[in-house]
């Protein structure tokens, strides 16, 4: 019995011990709140489009240096990585931060607003940070200074990731997380837990949303080519009218959704973002071209519903004398994003170490998607939303995320997830459940 009490006793000295040589988060994170809010408005003023993000990698590449870091750059293209050694024994965890803007031309009034311009698609149109990138990236540079600042007593290692092309690779380009993993992130170095952050609008900015399991959807893009005859407008008898084929292969697409999915199942998207075709008004034109997006959270959905769109497209082409060129899907896609329920357990705990007591809620899954899911394919992992509108406006009708009113409460927002980023990162290197 005298063996037993103590060692209870041990367990509880050797507990205390490690909650109070865990260093303080919130320290921590105020030590660098002001080098964040500059790097963040530095960064949005300057954004990027996926495999472009030269001046952003390099000013996250010499920061990283600066702070005594094993630095590689160029991996999966404009790709940052750095490795902290802590001073003690302990293991490795992976931080990652995407560094992509969007072709979204900013309506904001900010005094670090975007004022850059590129060609897209043949278009000239604005590059805004319109997802929040830019915060991400400067949270995990504001996370990277606060743990090289405590190297000599930090247990483990620290990867920290900075990734380029997260909203896609430009057409005929290759990029994100993928082609990272691909040319080698963890050949020499992989961490056996990793942690990803991405500011949301639509969610209070001092509350923090994450779920168990599979939280992010799988994304998939596809292309349909309708191509019948070409015949003045006035004869339509003439020709094969590929833009009536593709209004009925549109309408017939939906019932892939509502009348053929098992919703009960899992939710379930195919829309339609693009329908091009035709220069005037009273040509009837060879081709239409048709591109969108399919959204699913289950292997055997995804295939059912590329097998479906498929045989709709052709059946309904053929019905009306056309036919179709298809890419269902059209490249690899993104799977879905599972947060490993273990890892989130711990996590969540640590969360509401950073967040405090009933502002860490458990959210519905996301039709959006993220490919952090490939490297949660990879190692056990865990992605967590941070709010990033003002706690008095109407959450249902804030610009969301993509949007050219897209906003960040700077104030709440940027502290918090350099907190939680902190939080969980120390919590798992000092062994803190």
């Amino acid at each position: 019995m005298r063996l037993t009490l103590l060692a209870a006793a041990l367990l509880v000295a050797t507990g205390s011990l490690a909650a109070q040589t865990t260093p303080d988060a919130q320290a921590a994170a105020e030590a660098v709140a002001n080098d964040v809010l500059a790097w963040r408005r530095d960064i949005h003023a300057h954004p990027e489009l996926g495999n472009r993000e030269t001046r952003t990698s390099k000013l996250v590449a010499d920061h990283l240096r600066k702070l005594g870091m094993q630095v590689r750059t160029g991996i999966g293209g404009t790709g940052v990585v750095g490795i902290l050694h802590g001073g003690k024994p302990g293991p490795r965890i992976g931080l990652r931060a995407d560094m992509d803007a969007l072709p979204v031309t900013e309506r904001g009034d900010l005094p670090f607003a975007s004022k850059v311009t590129t060609q897209y698609r043949g278009q000239t149109t604005g590059v805004m940070h319109a997802c929040g990138h830019d915060t991400h990236t400067a949270v995990l540079m504001g996370v990277a200074k606060a743990l090289a600042g405590m190297r000599k007593d930090l247990p483990g290692e620290v990867m920290f990731v900075f990734q380029p092309a997260e909203e896609g690779a430009p057409e005929g380009e290759e990029g994100g997380a993928a082609r990272m993993l691909a040319e080698g992130l963890f050949a020499d170095f992989k961490p056996e837990a990793m942690f990803g952050l991405h500011v949301i609008a639509g969610i209070p900015s001092d509350v923090i949303a994450v779920r168990p399991g599979p939280f992010m959807a799988a994304s998939d893009r596809f292309t349909i080519k309708v191509i019948g005859r070409q015949t003045h407008g006035a004869k339509p008898w003439g020709g094969i009218d590929p833009i009536v084929t593709a209004a009925q292969i549109v309408s017939g697409a939906q019932t892939l959704v509502s009348r053929r999915a098992e919703l009960t199942r899992a939710p379930l998207v195919l829309s339609f973002g693009a329908i091009n075709g035709g220069i005037r008004y009273n040509i009837i034109p060879d081709s239409v071209e048709l591109e969108g997006t399919i959204r699913t959270f289950k292997p055997d959905m995804r295939d059912e519903v590329f097998a479906g769109l498929g045989n709709m497209a052709e059946h309904i082409a053929a019905a009306n004398g056309a036919r179709v060129e298809m890419q269902v899907p059209a490249g690899d896609g993104t799977p879905v994003l599972v947060n490993d329920p273990a890892l989130t357990a711990r996590a969540h705990d640590s969360l509401v170490r950073a967040a405090g007591a009933g502002k860490v809620i458990e959210i519905d899954p996301i039709t959006g998607a993220e490919d952090f899911a490939d490297y949660a394919n990879e190692v056990p992992s865990v992605f967590f939303f941070v709010g990033a509108t003002p706690s008095e406006r109407d959450m249902k009708t804030v610009a969301s995320n993509h949007s050219p009113d897209f906003y960040v409460d700077e104030a709440a927002t940027l502290p918090l997830a350099t907190r939680a980023m902190l939080q969980v990162s120390m919590d798992y290197l000092y062994g803190v459940k």
